[in-house]
């Protein structure tokens, strides 16, 4: 009975570790940090974190690195972590903790439609699951839209009962512009879309290179020095670049350390027990626990178009899953009728193969 739990024990702690990264990410960006300079140092704190557990597991057994690949992986890496970080740390700085959580919703869908685009995906609309799938694009799409152009009226939710202590008016003034909203909502949804590219490219470079913690600790390396690029370009102040024993090197150290080494494990495990589709139906969890999170420690106004917005977003996001879920079925079913007659003949039979 134990064991049966443990899965599920597993991806409370690795969402509730997501949570904390928005949460966190967002109270350095509060504090002043500056966005650039953090994700350098989140990704040089996770690089030095994977060197020697790489060299550990997989420097006997990963192939020879080639200078195409390399140049693959350095594209890679830039589009699909340095680029997607920076975005979302200029996006946190428009808009909350909360709605970086919500957004990330939109994954799933963004990679499911880029798949389809680049043909590594099918989509039969003439089928249930395909009209599914469009559904769940769809309401995604909504739940971004409604977002970004309805704010609605202001919850109190945990307004007077949160650690920072502030009154309601106080909070109110920090509500961000509209403007500044719908920036914020905009470049998550890019940010979103940079990430979707990377998991889907990621698949390809694979196949060439299958060491998956070797090419995720080389990601890191490289992230780190485009990153460090990117940051003195925009950070020329020095006192940007402290840290000092404060809330800026515990952000770093927990998005650098726990948040890419140990969930990358984490989620591994989940996947080699419960599959892929387990983990992502419970994604939701991010935006509860942000929201709770938030709500208390950074005293976080939550908008009805917000929750009204998220709730699309999930509502996307299971209809996405199960559209999957239902055509992964159907191909199973399909391919039984071989298996059987291959059983009935005592061998492999090519004539009812399609």
């Amino acid at each position: 009975m134990k064991e049966y739990y443990k899965p599920l024990l597993v991806v409370l702690v690795i969402q509730s570790i997501y949570a904390g990264y928005f949460l966190l990410t967002k109270l350095a960006f509060n504090v002043g940090m500056n966005t650039f300079v953090f994700v350098f140092y989140r990704q040089a704190a996770a690089t030095l974190f994977l060197i020697p557990i790489a060299m550990l597991v997989e420097r006997k057994t990963a192939p020879p690195l080639s200078f195409s690949i390399f140049l693959k992986i350095f594209v890679l890496s830039f589009f699909g972590i340095t680029m997607s970080l920076n975005i979302v740390g200029v996006a946190l700085k428009y808009t909350s903790a909360s709605l970086g959580a919500a957004t990330s919703n939109t994954l799933p869908a963004i990679t499911f439609f880029l798949a389809v685009i680049l043909r590594m995906e099918k989509l039969n609309i003439r089928t249930s699951p395909g009209i599914t799938k469009v559904i769940g694009v769809s309401l995604c799409i909504g739940g971004v839209g409604t977002i970004a152009f309805y704010r609605g009226p202001l919850l109190k939710l945990l307004l007077h009962h949160h650690l920072m202590n502030n009154h309601f008016q106080q909070l109110e003034d920090k509500v961000p512009s509209t403007l500044s909203w719908i920036k914020g909502v905009f470049l998550l949804l890019l940010s979103n879309v940079t990430w979707a590219l990377w998991l889907v490219l990621q698949g390809r470079v694979l196949k060439h290179y299958p060491s998956k913690l070797m090419l995720t600790t080389l990601q890191c390396f490289l992230s780190t020095i485009q990153s460090f690029i990117i940051a003195v370009a925009f950070a020329r102040d020095r006192n940007q670049w402290e840290l000092g024993w404060n809330i800026r090197l515990l952000s770093v150290a927990y998005c650098g350390i726990v948040v890419t080494g140990l969930t990358f494990y984490l989620q591994a495990w989940v996947v080699e027990k419960k599959g892929p589709v387990f983990l992502a139906m419970t994604t939701p969890l991010i935006l509860v626990f942000t929201i709770i999170l938030s709500a208390f420690i950074l005293g976080e106004i939550i908008s009805f178009g917000s929750v009204l917005g998220a709730l699309l977003l999930v509502g996307g996001l299971y209809f996405v899953l199960w559209g999957k879920i239902k055509e992964q079925e159907r191909e199973k079913g399909a391919c039984q009728p071989t298996v059987d007659a291959e059983k009935a003949w005592g061998g492999p039979t090519t004539e009812i193969r399609t």
